[in-house]
């Protein structure tokens, strides 16, 4: 089993399949991220609001991986936005982590209201020109947050990582994205649950022999969209990373892009403050 990498505009590469640790209990974090890295996953992504960094890097340390075949990805708290204090979250991250560098860092949220997003972009050029995030994106973000941070950015967003799900597609975003040479990562890839009922997919998941989270997460592959799904079972995790035996069809990809309702589940990124 191989997974596929994308290569991004920072010319590095993202394994496009990785794993979440959203509401991963800090305590069980070091386990369920050391199940994950046996199973076979090499692309780790937390952030600075789960508190759970620390986790993620004892079970890397403990791993004896080598570093550079672990893709670690991190995120600026919402209340470290600012000029200085991206730096200072990003440092904390870092030494939460124990690693000298992340492969990927990203604005969590645009906190509009706050009006600093652009000031913390322009913060994490530095970072990225310095060597310690060898690649910075953002997450959450709209075309219309995306706009204002092009305009004023030296370094492009290599990745936007955004709620996408068959439900809900985001395709404004992932449009604009693609035209700035910027990756969609999809969070919440499986819909939390909402498509387990669905008809047309189980369909498809009965013809090819496969669960409904592994044709899901196929159609995102096939897509084109790096994917984060999250478990603390061992079991699903190996589930959710066995899926490039299959390949669905053009129809069955058009099926599942057909399901698209424009309903959120997450928060509205103009209203996170």
């Amino acid at each position: 089993m191989s997974v596929p990498v994308i290569e991004l505009n920072s010319g590095r590469a993202i394994p496009q399949l990785g794993f979440g640790v959203y509401k991963v209990e800090p305590g069980d974090t070091e386990r369920v991220v050391t199940d994950a890295l046996e199973v076979g996953y090499r692309h780790i992504d937390t952030a600075s609001m789960y508190g759970n960094e620390v986790g993620v890097g004892a079970a890397i340390a403990a791993s004896g991986i080598p570093r550079d075949e672990i893709f670690v990805t991190t995120k600026l708290l919402n209340a470290d936005h600012g000029a200085r204090s991206t730096i200072e979250g990003f440092e904390r991250s870092l030494e939460a982590l124990g690693l000298e560098h992340v492969d990927l860092y990203l604005i969590h949220w645009p906190c509009p209201e706050r009006g600093l997003y652009v000031e913390s972009w322009l913060s994490m050029e530095g970072l990225f020109a310095d060597g310690r995030a060898r690649s910075i994106g953002v997450s959450n973000f709209l075309p219309h947050h995306l706009r204002a941070v092009t305009d004023a950015a030296t370094v492009v967003p290599a990745v936007n990582q955004i709620e996408l799900h068959p439900y809900y597609q985001q395709r404004e975003a992932d449009s604009f994205g693609r035209e700035q040479g910027i990756v969609t990562e999809a969070w919440s890839p499986l819909g939390r649950g909402s498509l387990v009922d669905d008809p047309g997919v189980e369909a498809i998941a009965g013809a090819n022999g496969k669960t409904l989270a592994q044709v899901i997460l196929r159609w995102h592959i096939q897509r084109g969209f790096v994917v984060i799904p999250k478990s603390v079972r061992r079991e699903r995790m190996a589930e959710n990373l066995d899926i490039f035996d299959f390949e669905l069809t053009d129809a069955e990809v058009g099926i599942i892009s057909a399901l698209d309702r424009g309903g959120r589940l997450g928060s509205h990124p103009d209203e996170v403050t």
